[in-house]
């Protein structure tokens, strides 16, 4: 069982906190690029708990900073984006995408002292149509994690980000959790109805999958099995990837490069960021599921359906259903089981589920199964490399070395290799389609 002093340990992400240190180690994908233009106007943007400002100078330079200007803490959000840099309304301080002060027009120029005053900004760099931030202390920072996707060129990476109301940890367990997909998104399919294509079939078959879990360089990873008939096993290999990073099996292994990251905005909120391959084969540009005769399934609708973005600390990205309206449930849908949770939508239902369980879950109350396993194997990671970092200084997982990510893939197949788990996946890695590298970009 999870103590409520791991608890506390795994979900508190603000500045001093074991868990927030660890974070701060790594770059993080913050916003989509498209979201501020030269010139134009400042976004709040919320990481780690911390107020921050995000805009792009007249350079095309992207700056991010604490949104409090130093000479009297107005909010550099209401600010004026021009000439190279962002400037304050109250006495008209200006400070460059670094948080260097370039000019004090109230200050007389024989008392100027704007060499001395810097707001404090994060480092950024842009890649896969998104700005990412590092908010560690490292004089020189880390490289990207080296996703497989990201070998991909820009103009082959889709990006979606929707905001969830939950902390980032029970968001990622809900991932990694595998035995929930015959039940709150396959309930009510009859695996009698399906074709033995349909890559819902094996899942709905056998509801209460076998596991395989260990840890690996990058984090944790769990093959979940099922008999696929005389000497066939269906195979579900997801992974959690350090510090915030999944991929789920929700396409076919032998296509599906993508990361899916579920950013820290602050202890109850978090940023679900994917970004995945124009040419793989999954969830995102596979057809709807559908039963023999052509006929949708219920419960597994295309598309997340979004607010317009306002300008609120936790106006980005968000759900048009949720528990405001109970995330859209129709109840007379799911009494006649014509959709289990009676909610339409894959994602809105684990957004649903994830968040009906409070902002942070009390992990005293659980009481945890062998189904389990990879989100007890994933939190004794977390604790281990948190714990590694703030009493010996040990750099976590994947800061150092990001190639550890790239032997790490998701993705469901048929196979009649009746080899170790382990090697099953390494054979298939190996057959699998990879995307071109993209040319090397350095961190600005």
């Amino acid at each position: 069982m999870t103590t409520a002093t791991e608890g506390a340990e795994l979900t508190q992400v603000g500045p001093g906190t074991p868990m927030g240190r660890l974070m701060r180690e790594y770059w993080m994908p913050a916003l989509k690029s498209s979201e501020i233009e030269r010139d134009g106007p400042p976004i709040r943007l919320m990481l780690l708990g911390e107020k921050l400002i995000a805009f792009r100078d007249s350079a095309g330079k992207v700056g991010v900073m604490d949104h409090r200007c130093p000479h009297r803490c107005a909010s550099l959000f209401i600010g004026r984006n021009e000439e190279g840099g962002i400037r304050c309304l109250y006495h008209g301080w200006k400070y460059d995408v670094t948080g260097q002060c370039i000019d004090m027009p109230s200050v007389p120029p024989e008392q100027d002292f704007k060499h001395k005053v810097k707001a404090r900004a994060y480092r950024t760099l842009e890649r896969a149509g998104l700005v990412w931030v590092y908010m560690g202390e490292r004089a020189e920072a880390p490289p990207l994690p080296a996703l497989q996707i990201l070998d991909a060129p820009d103009d082959e990476i889709n990006v979606g980000m929707i905001q969830r109301d939950c902390n980032y940890l029970q968001a990622i367990e809900g991932e990694i959790d595998t035995a929930h997909f015959g039940y709150l998104h396959g309930g009510h399919v009859d695996a009698s109805q399906l074709s033995e294509d349909e890559p819902l079939y094996h899942t709905v078959t056998i509801r209460a999958p076998q596991y395989r879990v260990a840890d690996m360089p990058w984090g944790t990873q769990y093959g979940a099995y099922r008999s696929a008939g005389p000497g066939r096993t269906y195979w579900r290999f997801a992974n959690f990837l350090f510090p915030f990073w999944t991929q789920a099996p929700n396409g076919e292994f032998d296509s599906h490069a993508h990361g899916r990251a579920w950013v820290p905005i602050d202890d109850h909120h978090c940023m679900y960021v994917f970004i995945w391959w124009k040419r793989a084969k999954a969830a995102n540009s596979l057809p709807q599921p559908t039963y023999k005769d052509g006929t949708p399934i219920g419960g597994t609708g295309r598309g997340n359906k979004l607010l317009p973005n306002t300008t609120d600390w936790m106006g980005r990205w968000r759900m048009a259903d949720s528990e405001a309206n109970d995330w859209g449930m129709d109840r007379d849908a799911q009494r006649s089981n014509a959709i289990y949770s009676g909610i339409d939508g894959i994602h809105l239902q684990d957004q649903a589920v994830t968040e009906s369980m409070g902002p942070i879950v009390d992990h005293t109350f659980e009481h945890l199964g062998p189904s389990d396993q990879m989100i007890t194997r994933t939190r004794r990671r977390l604790l281990i490399a948190a714990r590694a970092l703030r009493d010996d200084g040990v750099p976590p997982p994947g800061v150092d070395d990001g190639s550890i990510y790239h032997g790490a893939r998701s993705g469901y197949f048929v196979s009649d290799d009746q080899g170790a788990w382990r090697d099953v996946y390494e054979r298939r890695l190996a057959a699998a389609l990879h995307p071109s590298p993209a040319p090397a970009r350095a961190a600005e």
